[in-house]
């Protein structure tokens, strides 16, 4: 077991998996950088919907950030289960899954959350395509389950 709670396993097929029982540093760095997050939710048939997204994390949750009304949104309103999915844009071998329960935080933090990841992502101070027609809302997931897939190190290097 390493510092952070993560037993590994062993490496399979060059990558190495870790199960975490929290978010850990490596797992932040991965919300925290330019990645793209695909959250999967129920839709209302049963299949499943997934939706890439921007996405942080406060250190113990997954944040998203959306408006009322869209398709995974109202999964969420019915039905909380989500699996949040981050793959590393420098190195596709690496991803994090996040499964958990979505709780809306509201729009009041929604709508601040939505101007830090205007500047992670557009580099611009204010999120330009804000509307009163659109309150954002603030989503974060809470892990009950965590896994971290990454390359060996040695296999990198060719």
């Amino acid at each position: 077991m390493n510092a952070a709670g993560a037993t590994p396993e062993p490496f399979l097929g060059g990558l190495q998996i870790r199960r975490p029982a929290t978010l850990d540093a490596a797992a932040c760095a991965l919300l925290e950088a330019k990645n793209v997050c695909t959250v999967c939710t129920r839709a209302a048939d049963g299949t499943i919907h997934a939706q890439p997204v921007w996405v942080d994390t406060d250190g113990e949750t997954v944040l998203l950030n959306s408006v009322p009304g869209r398709a995974w949104v109202r999964n969420v309103e019915r039905d909380d289960r989500v699996t949040c999915t981050t793959v590393n844009l420098e190195n596709p071998y690496e991803f994090l899954e996040v499964r958990g329960r979505a709780e809306v935080r509201g729009r009041e933090a929604g709508e601040r959350h939505i101007h830090e990841l205007s500047k992670k992502y557009l580099g611009l101070d204010a999120y330009p395509f804000s509307s009163p027609d659109e309150p954002r809302m603030l989503i974060a997931v809470v892990p009950e389950r965590i896994v971290h897939v990454e390359p060996e190190a040695d296999d990198l290097d060719g």
